[in-house]
């Protein structure tokens, strides 16, 4: 898998497969480091171009994106970022700075909680190195595995509500429908 960093637009995909079928390397897994603000505006022609190719995925780089696009829009660019892919069936890698803390310093900030709970929409969550990454793994696991049970990517699960006590009442409604992206 080769991953391409700094994508601007469809022609940066294209690029790279034809590098790797020069070089005989046709068919390896190319992952698009979506990480600048054009990479953002241009990611369906991106998404379009890597479907044309037998193994194709994004990269949410989001230190470099909030850069890009400001920290008070990251998380509407990761969620457009999350949807599109989705609806285009390609995976998303979940990237930067997930469990920081602890990985370098083996407790986690509660904010970094939460936010390794949001990875749960991805396929797939990078870890940065550090002297406590297995317990970051191990705890990553954990969570993700708890946070599944009431989500499965975009889509939210309600599941229906379970009376305590049965009292004979009427048969519940049906859980509401929602929709996702």
């Amino acid at each position: 898998m080769f991953g391409l960093s700094f994508v601007h637009g469809p022609d940066d995909v294209a690029r790279l497969a034809a590098e790797l079928d020069a070089r005989g390397l046709h068919g390896r897994g190319i992952v698009a480091k979506i990480e600048t603000r054009a990479a953002a505006h241009r990611l369906t022609p991106i998404l379009l171009e890597g479907l044309r190719h037998p193994a194709f995925g994004v990269m949410i780089a989001r230190g470099d994106l909030a850069v890009e696009v400001g920290w008070d829009d990251l998380a509407l660019y990761q969620d457009a970022i999350l949807c599109l892919a989705e609806a285009a069936h390609l995976p998303v890698t979940w990237a930067t700075q997930v469990l920081e803390t602890l990985a370098r310093h083996g407790m986690p900030a509660r904010p970094e909680i939460t936010d390794a709970a949001a990875a749960t929409r991805a396929d797939c969550v990078m870890l940065n190195k550090g002297p406590h990454v297995a317990a970051a793994v191990s705890f990553l696991d954990r969570l993700l595995t708890a946070e599944h049970r009431n989500r499965e990517k975009k889509r939210e699960l309600f599941r229906a509500f379970i009376a305590l006590e049965d009292d004979g009442a009427a048969e519940p409604a049906p859980p509401p429908v929602f929709h996702g992206c």
